[in-house]
């Protein structure tokens, strides 16, 4: 099967791409490779994609030939967009209203047109619920997001469903409920954490560390793209992806504190407006639709995602 993976310097798109090229398929990556975070990340992730069934284009998804890029594309994993709730306020918007609806509605377009896709799946977030009404959350729960970031996810997740329901095209959009876990972002959490934890530096948290998240590894998150790649279900579905963790970025702390051999220095600091108190995701749904269940548990996630910041930030115990 050939497969395009947008976004895929990022965290998410570059493991992706390798667990399919793992699988034997062909894989096409398209990333601006902005510099939000460290460009030499990107490039870093880039070059540990095997380069054979893999070929990429440094573009931007308003701009390219799409119709060129999806030629012969059977499935569409769109990765790409706009990270960061901080930074979504203010004349940041645009940005975010360009590469986060924008973006996918060009690539709806073009998906519409396609004679050979199979499936899109689009990474949508957790933070359309905003401080949602139950816990653990439901995909027909009502969507209130509380940061303009969460706001631009949840429109381009209608455009999915509007575009499934009126032109055929076959997507699914998937709830992503914190991601971490080995590559994961530098301005990320679990990476400041880990980085901190290795380094032996000061851990400023937003907030009291008391807030509670659903906390879901980087193996089960491209898993469950694949899943919804190649599992029969409806176009326009829309799916919960947790870890089922739900604990407080606290106990965090205290488990990567003992994993780590010592007690991690932490700074509070003022929260961030727009950052939801809890997340917490049902996957009823998304198990009897795609057999899809967490399989790594926080323990076992933060074990791995240290035993990535030892190598990468240069310590050994």
């Amino acid at each position: 099967m050939k497969a395009l993976v947008t976004g895929v310097a990022g965290f998410v798109g570059h493991t992706l791409a390798k667990a399919l090229l793992a699988q034997g398929h062909e894989v096409v990556g398209i990333d601006m490779v902005t510099d939000y975070y460290e460009v030499a990340i990107k490039e870093r992730n880039l070059a540990s994609i095997p380069t054979e069934r893999f070929t990429f284009h440094r573009s931007d998804l308003n701009e390219v030939d799409l119709d060129a890029l999806l030629e012969g594309v059977d499935w569409v994993f769109h990765q790409a967009g706009q990270p960061g709730v901080r930074m979504s306020w203010g004349r940041d918007f645009a940005v975010y209203i360009r590469q986060n609806i924008a973006a996918t509605q060009c690539l709806l377009e073009a998906a519409r047109r396609s004679s050979t896709l199979q499936r899109l799946v689009y990474a949508s977030s957790s933070s359309v619920y905003g401080n949602a009404e139950t816990y653990p959350t439901r995909e027909t729960d009502r969507p209130q997001p509380v940061s303009p970031y969460g706001v631009t996810k949840l429109a381009a997740e209608h455009l999915c469903s509007l575009y499934a329901s009126n032109f055929g095209v076959p997507t699914v959009s998937l709830r992503y409920f914190t991601v971490y876990g080995p590559g994961q972002r530098t301005d990320m959490a679990f990476t400041r954490f880990v980085r901190a934890a290795v380094l032996d530096e000061v851990i400023s948290i937003f907030g009291t560390g008391e807030q509670i998240r659903d906390f879901t590894f980087i193996d089960d998150i491209v898993r469950a793209n694949i899943a919804a790649a190649t599992q029969p279900v409806a176009s326009g579905s829309v799916f919960n992806v947790a870890g089922g963790t739900n604990i407080s970025v606290n106990e965090t702390l205290e488990i990567l504190g003992s994993l780590a051999g010592h007690p991690l220095k932490v700074d509070y600091t003022d929260r961030v407006a727009g950052d939801v108190f809890r997340t917490g995701g049902s996957v009823e749904a998304i198990g009897e639709a795609l057999g899809w269940r967490a399989e790594v548990d926080i323990h076992e996630g933060l074990t791995r995602h240290l035993a990535w910041g030892e190598r990468t930030f240069g310590w050994s115990s």
